[in-house]
């Protein structure tokens, strides 16, 4: 049976390119996103299932997962992209607004990972993957809203790499340090060095998703050769 991988918050840029070569690996592809009309071709293209779910809600993240196991069966990686950022003065930020932030950022992982763990134990393997940003690690002025919710996202996959590593459920977290390149992936990227090409950036997340258990990582920067740090 084929290996089977899910995209959560799947969109352009770095999910298209990790959907593409994962497909082109051999492996059955799930897109997950709020509007599967902006992934419409690429599924076409891929021949992946597309889920739309809202993944901040307990309640769909259960139903999720329930079609996953239908259609595309026991799932060996999940990785996790959503996020949701914007910027303001503590004092201006709408409470609202920065709940629903963190709902995605954060509390959105921690659900999917819940559920893909559960499954994951009863197999005894898999691999859950979260990407991060700069503010996974670096606070910025007028950027609390961001950094709260990389923040915990960082602090939450490295307490289940620490929970899971021993019991065969790989976990890793991507700070992606810099501006991911747009341009679709066809395009000519040498005019644009102090970007991240989403084609390399989807190479490491194979590479450490191959990684044998004796050298497992549980988190990678990556970041264009000229961004500060």
């Amino acid at each position: 049976m084929r290996n089977s991988v899910l995209i959560v918050g799947a969109g352009k840029g770095l999910s298209s390119s990790l959907a593409r070569l994962f497909h082109s690996r051999g492996y059955r592809v799930g897109l997950v996103a709020r509007n599967i009309n902006k992934i419409s071709h690429l599924s076409d293209e891929i021949n992946a299932s597309l889920f739309q779910f809202d993944v901040s809600k307990p309640d769909f993240v259960h139903k999720l997962f329930k079609d996953v196991d239908k259609d595309l069966g026991n799932l060996d990686l999940v990785i996790f992209n959503p996020s949701k950022r914007f910027s303001g003065r503590i004092e201006e930020l709408n409470a609202n607004q920065v709940k629903e932030a963190l709902d995605i950022t954060c509390y959105a992982g921690f659900l999917v990972a819940q559920q893909a763990i559960i499954r994951m134990l009863k197999l005894g393997k898999g691999s859950i993957f979260f990407t991060g940003a700069s503010a996974s690690k670096k606070g910025f002025a007028n950027s609390s809203v961001f950094a709260m919710g990389k923040f915990g996202l960082r602090g939450l996959a490295q307490s289940l790499a620490r929970e899971l590593h021993p019991k065969n459920i790989h976990i890793c977290h991507f700070i992606i340090d810099g501006i991911i390149s747009k341009k679709d992936i066809s395009e000519n990227l040498n005019n644009e060095h102090n970007k991240l090409d989403p084609d390399e950036i989807a190479k490491n997340y194979l590479n450490i998703y191959l990684q044998e258990k004796n050298c497992w990582t549980w988190e990678i920067e990556l970041r264009p050769w000229l961004e500060k740090f």
